[in-house]
């Protein structure tokens, strides 16, 4: 088994259950981190033997594009779309950070993080 992380995807988006989210929008960190066997394209060389960490940028990429209240459930369409299209993932986790949160304090970020195994 192998680890795949994509760290620190910076994406500004418009989540969050204020209506003031909604409109003017905020920034975003996600990481990610996917558990599949590797041993085969450590051999190979060859990018089909493996996952394609362009393919989940991808995938964190328009999913929150889609506009949601709780970044749980941001997160788990991201682990969705990841299992239903990568067939070689064994699990993966995902972390949605908001940061600088409208929380009425002086807080850097709030994450929320969520694991799906196959």
């Amino acid at each position: 088994m192998g680890v795949i992380k994509v760290n620190n995807i910076k994406l500004y988006a418009y989540h969050g259950c204020l209506e003031e989210e909604a409109k003017i929008g905020s920034w975003y960190r996600v990481d990610v981190e996917v558990k599949a066997n590797l041993k085969k394209s450590s051999r190979t060389d060859d990018l089909s033997d493996t996952v394609d960490y362009v393919h989940l940028n991808h995938i964190v990429k328009e999913e929150m594009n889609v506009r949601s209240k709780l970044l749980e459930e941001v997160a788990q369409r991201i682990l969705n779309r990841f299992f239903k299209e990568i067939k070689l993932l064994r699990k993966a986790t995902v972390a949605v950070s908001k940061i600088n949160p409208p929380i009425g304090g002086n807080v850097e970020e709030v994450v929320i993080v969520l694991t799906k195994k196959r």
